[in-house]
């Protein structure tokens, strides 16, 4: 038996109806978004978050006022990122997957907000351009990452701001105007990149109305540009002298920033509609005024904006979305100076918001498209919007896992971009960190090409080299051979002077050999370098034990146990140094001290019975 047209009609009428709801459409855009990122819920902290999530100095009130007053407190001065950060140690200490969570639910919400701003517009394709958004792998960096929370929680107050004054556009209420500019200068103190938004905003009143007003459209803004502006110079100053964007490395003539913004606009157009290969850091381009061809990219994009400016007469649309896509990235395009451009003058995400404008206007052409098939094959729109939907979301989930922890993230960055300077140093101290000094030492000669006078590459591979040789001298002592063992913790110091682990190592070995003199130097500098380490002092009191210097070695014993009074060997050897002295009863205290200490101390039980011993029959 078959269902009637009629109630089959009724059933899809039915649904059609429950779709058009957006509670639902929300509902489910908020799941997708959760999926897709699910990678990203159990993933660590990577390179720089441990700077952002608050610091044990700043995790009292006291700390959050710092937060808002000291600029050089935090890793940048962006005081509400920061005290998010603050209330979010206090609710969850170090948990990783709680930050994570937080990044990935602001950019759900930053979605559904824009689709209010976009249904204010009456955009009819908000959904989709909503869905696009929410689910392109380029928006990754800035949501799996930590210590993005500045650009999800910027781009929440950013879309509110735009939202409050679209409404204040119609109804010239003060309120929502009060309520644009306050939410506006929250998003300026949480990433001032968002100073674009009042430019943003004539270039939707453009789009829309064909002109611009004086008294309607510019005016009001006026405060909007000022605040954006000064916000903008405050934060380019505090990268210069506080954030370290400064130096050759940043000195470019005005020429090739120009190079390096054409280059970079085609660049973000690229991964926006080719999303692949997408890395945390990218090659960083030698941009140079004398090669001809770096030009081209510069002028293809004016050539693009001229052909944009033709067609506006009949589609104001596509101007409008390279516009505001250039406007909002202009802080990111190489005019500023900011730090990661030290690495790579593009990163993901640089266009968090800016690409909201290419986006909505291909949400568009596909809407366009679609609607032209789908009247012939209505599934076949919805099946297609689904496969590029879903399309989207699978490169999002796979792009997450490169994010799992920050060994993950540099070994992906390094098959991505096998050059990158900050990825071999930064695997080549983990690798130092595990013992696979081999490969330590191959990642820090690949970083030492690109970047030959960074002194931290260079105390990093002194490190890995002085390690291998001190591991060389361990493995030599073990097989009696403590000849060469000398000659590799010799090569060691002398790459690194400070490596005082390879220098105790030394010392010992001397001491055993019965170059006491020399092993009571090694010793010496030890302690200099680190006069508050308890065994420093102890290993320096046996060398003037087993040299006879009783007097210097009661010194450096006492020493070790002012640092640490529970030590029951430094008890013991100070209580043999005074038996020594023939100060019976000073020695006795110090063995009673350490059997108070530890009972089943044979050691002291024995050196005690011989104080006594001796105090009976001297």
């Amino acid at each position: 038996m078959t269902a009637s047209p009629s109630a089959l009609n009724g059933s899809l009428g039915w649904l059609r109806e429950l779709w058009e709801r957006d509670w639902l459409k929300g509902f489910l855009l908020v799941a997708a978004v959760l999926f897709a990122y699910q990678p990203a819920w159990h993933a660590g902290f990577i390179w720089d978050d441990d700077a952002h999530v608050t610091k044990p100095e700043l995790r009292s009130l006291d700390g959050l006022a710092r937060i808002w007053t000291q600029l050089s407190a935090t890793q940048q001065y962006y005081p509400l990122v920061h005290s998010v950060f603050w209330v979010e140690h206090r609710l969850w200490g170090d948990w990783p997957m709680g930050y994570h969570l937080v990044n990935i639910l602001l950019h759900a919400f930053s979605a559904l907000l824009l689709v209010k701003v976009l249904q204010q517009l009456k955009i009819t394709w908000a959904w989709l351009g909503v869905a696009i958004f929410a689910l392109h792998p380029v928006q990754v960096e800035s949501v799996a990452w930590v210590s993005e929370l500045k650009n999800t929680l910027s781009g929440i107050f950013y879309l509110g701001a735009v939202l409050a004054y679209l409404v204040f556009d119609r109804d010239r209420r003060r309120g929502n105007y009060a309520l644009a500019l306050g939410l506006f200068m929250l998003g300026l103190m949480s990433k001032t990149v968002i100073a674009t938004l009042p430019a943003a905003l004539l270039v939707v009143f453009w789009w829309q109305r064909g002109k611009l007003s004086w008294r309607q459209d510019v005016l009001p803004l006026i405060p909007f540009f000022v605040t954006g502006v000064v916000a903008g110079l405050f934060t380019a100053w505090v990268e210069r002298k506080v954030g370290g964007a400064g130096g050759s490395e940043y000195d470019f003539p005005i020429v090739e920033r120009f190079l390096i913004a054409g280059r970079a606009i085609w660049f973000y157009l690229g991964k926006l509609f080719w999303p692949v290969n997408l890395v945390f850091i990218y090659p960083r381009w030698n941009v140079n005024q004398a090669v001809w061809w770096q030009y081209l990219f510069p002028a293809l994009a004016a050539l693009l904006l001229g052909a944009l400016v033709w067609l506006q007469r009949w589609r104001r649309g596509p101007l409008a979305a390279l516009l505001f896509f250039v406007m909002t990235l202009f802080p990111a395009l190489g005019f500023f100076n900011v730090y990661p451009f030290r690495y790579s003058f593009v990163a993901d995400h640089f266009q968090y918001l800016a690409s909201l404008g290419p986006i909505v206007l291909a949400a568009g052409g596909i809407t366009v498209a679609l609607g032209t098939w789908g009247r012939k094959e209505p599934f076949l729109k919805l099946a297609l919007g689904g496969v590029l939907l879903l399309t989207l979301g699978v490169l999002t989930w796979r792009q997450c896992r490169m994010y799992a922890d920050v060994e993950t993230l540099w070994r992906t960055t390094l098959a991505r971009n096998p050059n990158s300077s900050l990825a071999n140093n930064n695997l080549g101290v983990i690798s130092i960190q595990k013992g696979q000094l081999k490969e330590a030492i191959t990642c820090l000669l690949k970083a030492l090409q690109s970047r030959p006078y960074d002194p931290e590459i260079r105390d990093n591979l002194a490190a890995a080299l002085a390690t291998a040789h001190d591991n060389n001298a361990h493995t030599l002592t073990r097989m009696g051979r403590d000849d060469e063992a000398i000659v590799q913790l010799r090569k060691a110091l002398e790459i690194r002077p400070d490596f005082a682990a390879a220098r105790r190592d030394l010392a010992i070995i001397l001491l055993q050999k019965g170059q006491v003199d020399e092993a009571i130097a090694q010793f010496q500098k030890i302690w200099e370098q680190y006069p508050d380490d308890p065994m420093t002092s102890f290993d320096l009191g046996n060398a003037y034990f087993q040299k006879g210097q009783m007097d210097e070695a009661v010194a450096a014993y006492q020493r070790a146990l002012k640092i640490k009074p529970d030590d029951v060997s430094a008890l013991n050897s100070l209580g043999m140094a005074f038996l020594k002295k023939g100060m019976v009863d000073e020695a006795a205290v110090q063995f009673r001290e350490a059997l108070a200490l530890q009972p089943d101390f044979a050691l002291a039980r024995t050196n005690l019975d011989k104080a006594l011993l001796q105090k009976e029959h001297p």
